[in-house]
């Protein structure tokens, strides 16, 4: 049997209990801590300590990593420093200008500083809707329009 794509299984692994996400769960109300006590509430459990100290002494992790990844950001005014008029702006240029050190989460570009530069050409970026009105006013031109907000999806 050959290895493809279409032919891999996933890794079996552990589901993680997400609670305290709603009724329709099933983990919802008290998120599978019972009622009341020591342990219903927050930070409730005694930490292992193994016999230190140390862990007394370190912070309590709350929350989690987003695993949506954070885009690279470049400003106008940072453009302004290394580009000239009419220059292509892609996320390979930016790279090769060490703007952006990773250009697999996509590269976003911002409206901090106004753009002095003339007839940019913008390709495969994100950018704000001010950057937008800004590129074209100075008679650029951008392809691939991805123009995202916060709250897109």
């Amino acid at each position: 049997m050959s290895l493809n794509l279409h032919s891999l299984q996933s890794t079996p692994h552990k589901k993680k209990k997400r609670v305290g996400r709603g009724n329709a769960s099933g983990h919802g109300t008290y998120s599978t801590r019972g009622m009341k006590g020591q342990r219903a509430r927050s930070g409730g459990r005694r930490r292992p300590s193994f016999g230190s100290r140390l862990a007394h002494h370190l912070p309590k992790m709350r929350g989690f990593k987003s695993e949506i990844p954070k885009m690279n950001i470049v400003n106008l005014e940072t453009l302004n420093r290394f580009f000239q008029d009419g220059a292509v702006i892609n996320p390979h240029t930016l790279l090769k200008a060490e703007l952006v050190d990773n250009i697999k989460k996509g590269v976003k570009i911002l409206g901090q500083g106004e753009l002095k530069l003339k007839n940019l050409k913008v390709e495969g970026c994100h950018f704000s809707a001010s950057v937008k009105i800004q590129i074209e006013k100075n008679g650029g031109k951008i392809k691939n329009v991805e123009c995202k907000n916060k709250n897109e999806k």
